[in-house]
């Protein structure tokens, strides 16, 4: 067993993972990361426990929608162009992906760390300080009518395939559930069985604490090399000196990229750009979480008011955030909830990971005792209990019950 294991990142995966060590170990675990526990992409997010959320944003016919999404100035695409010479090989590579066979792979191998996620929440906050902040909840998809639902038609089949039925409503159903919705919305098709967190920064600081209670450790540091001694490691090297470990799991998201490198790996992830609005202690929202598909974004009731996010740029990790992602935002929550009204806004922008196959990195760096828990894409909350659990399990020698082979970090290599 090992005996000193080090968690590089303090968002939702690096600190499950932690927990779920602390339960399967005695082993000393500590999580180091730049910034405190919460406050990169995994305070940004959405907030849905999206279970059904399998299907990759790479299905049949990107590749001829693509240009025209990018044109749109009403289409929650962004590209700064200048980026487009840097981001044009991992573009590649993940328009290959778009074509039926490797769309229902990537969703076969999602289904297995998002599906069960409400349970997967409830496992890992259950008596806790934490359990407060995972409120379960509906699900709801809302399109302008019942055609525009049905030219969804592929991503609804892949959602049946992995057990998911909607409830649809229309008409007066649709006006007597969801009331504070715009006449332009005329169609939603609604899953049971999911849920949301109040608050997702909130959320990981509070889970956060759980681990420390349990005897973990938390360091704001840089991790900055890996020190291996006959290819296993032996200690990381952070901004603050050298950490001996025997263990160590690599949870950084887009930024665990340079750090692969170290290990003679290239990875094919970039940046997506997330953008969200908060707008506070608002009225006129809706009462659960709620895909908008006209304007491709969610809104999700939160402690703070009404997350409204989804929009995507890709344009690095180093340029400012950009106006017209915000503004887009603000227009289509004002379109979908013509009484929303609130008090104030919270501006963001974030970066998630995206692997050009859109599936995450789980697993060990060949016998180097390295292990990785990243690439999340869109589903880092719905999957990071999950991810942290297999991980751990991973780590500490416990049996797995799960196929984790989609996901093998040497299938870069």
């Amino acid at each position: 067993m090992p005996e000193n294991i080090i968690i590089a990142g303090a968002g939702i995966v690096g600190v499950s993972t932690g927990i779920w060590l602390r339960r399967f170990s005695d082993a000393k675990v500590t999580i180091i990361d730049r910034l405190p526990p919460g406050e990169g992409t995994s305070h940004g997010n959405g907030g849905v426990l999206a279970a059904c959320a399998m299907v990759p944003v790479t299905g049949p016919g990107l590749i001829r929608k693509a240009p025209g999404m990018l044109m749109n100035p009403d289409f929650p695409l962004f590209l700064r162009w200048g980026y487009l010479p840097k981001l044009l090989p991992w573009l590649m590579k993940y328009l290959s992906n778009a074509n039926d066979a490797d769309t229902r792979r990537i969703a076969n191998g999602l289904t297995t760390i998002v599906a069960d996620s409400i349970d997967q929440h409830k496992a890992l906050v259950s008596q806790t300080d934490a359990e407060a902040w995972v409120v379960e909840s509906d699900y709801s998809f809302a399109y302008a009518n019942r055609a525009a639902f049905e030219a969804d038609a592929y991503t609804w089949g892949l959602r049946r395939d992995a057990g998911f039925e909607p409830v649809l409503r229309e008409g007066e159903a649709l006006r007597t559930f969801a009331p504070e919705l715009s006449s332009s919305i005329g169609f939603m098709a609604t899953m049971k069985d999911h849920g949301h967190i109040r608050d997702p920064g909130g959320y990981v600081k509070a889970l956060a604490a759980v681990f420390e209670k349990m005897g973990g450790q938390i360091r704001q540091s840089k991790i900055e090399d890996f020190e291996l001694t006959d290819d296993k490691v032996t200690a990381v090297l952070t901004s603050d000196g050298r950490q001996p470990c025997d263990r160590m799991i690599l949870a950084t998201g887009v930024w665990s990229k340079p750090l692969m490198a170290k290990l003679g790996l290239s990875i094919p992830i970039e940046s997506e750009r997330g953008y969200h609005i908060v707008f506070e202690n608002a009225t006129g929202g809706p009462s659960h979480p709620m895909m908008v598909a006209s304007g491709k974004f969610v809104a999700t009731p939160m402690d703070a008011g009404l997350r409204c996010a989804g929009v995507v740029e890709f344009g690095g990790l180093d340029a400012e955030a950009s106006e017209a992602p915000f503004n887009l935002l603000r227009k289509q929550a004002k379109a979908a909830f013509p009484n929303l009204k609130y008090s104030g806004e919270i501006d963001w922008l974030g970066h998630r990971p995206a692997p050009s196959d859109s599936l995450p990195l789980i697993g060990q760096v060949r016998e180097t005792g390295i292990f990785t828990a990243f690439g999340h894409h869109h589903i880092g909350l719905t999957g990071g209990p999950k991810t942290g659990r297999i991980t751990a399990g991973l780590v500490a020698n416990q049996p797995l019950n799960t196929d984790i082979a989609a996901f093998d970090p040497m299938r870069f290599a």
